[in-house]
């Protein structure tokens, strides 16, 4: 400031009021860095977006760069704003069939796809919220399944036994059945047509052929 404070002393003080532009850069002379130029162009070609940024936050930090960086040119700044997006945000562009020329309207763009990607991702994490309640109730159908299964298999004993109700608590015939195939002539035993006295498959029947197979024992003098 000290050498605009010498012209104050000999000249009016619109000089200064006047000439922002020369005060601008006097004051940059003095004060300023004189590398900000360099270092701002290192920023934003280094400047890049993580893949679960925000383009919101992305967007601002891009803005205070340009205007330390000179005229770039409108192609230039594009390519640059693009260069820093993750993939996800390029191939949803790339799908995009409208041509930008702009660098706002690239801007408005990505921010548009920006809530849309966002949106989509809050609703695949209430999906998978909901996702355990459903196996829980899943959970529940093999012990179903398990009961129908046991139901099935009493059904089919009921079934294989057909004359359980003509037998006691012994498993043995009922009087009134005995009775019934004596009378009919049917062995109580096998079911055959014959009387149980002829069965051949009755223990009782066998034993008197079998002993008879062998010879009596000699008793010891």
């Amino acid at each position: 400031i000290e050498p605009y404070h010498s012209n104050l002393t000999n000249q009016d003080p619109n000089y200064l009021l006047n000439s922002w532009k020369l005060f601008e850069s006097q004051l940059f002379t003095l004060f300023g860095d004189p590398n900000e130029v360099r270092k701002a162009e290192a920023k934003l070609d280094f400047l890049r977006m993580k893949e679960g940024g925000h383009v919101s936050i992305y967007i601002p930090i891009f803005r205070s760069l340009v205007p330390r960086i000179g005229d770039w040119g409108e192609r230039a700044l594009i390519h640059h704003f693009r260069k820093g997006f993750p993939s996800r945000i390029l191939d949803q562009l790339a799908s995009n069939p409208s041509i930008i020329d702009s660098l706002q309207d690239l801007m408005d763009m990505t921010l548009d796809l920006e809530t849309r990607y966002h949106g989509r991702q809050n609703e695949k994490s209430n999906h998978q919220e909901k996702k355990p309640e459903a196996s829980k109730s899943n959970s529940s159908h093999p012990q179903s399944s398990s009961s129908s299964s046991q139901k099935k298999k009493n059904n089919f004993q009921k079934r294989d036994k057909p004359h359980s109700s003509l037998l006691n608590k012994n498993f043995k015939l009922m009087n009134s059945e005995k009775q019934r195939t004596i009378k009919e002539g049917i062995c109580t035993y096998c079911g055959g047509k014959h009387s149980l006295e002829s069965c051949f498959k009755r223990p009782q029947n066998k034993l008197p052929n079998c002993q008879a197979n062998f010879p009596a024992r000699e008793k010891p003098e």
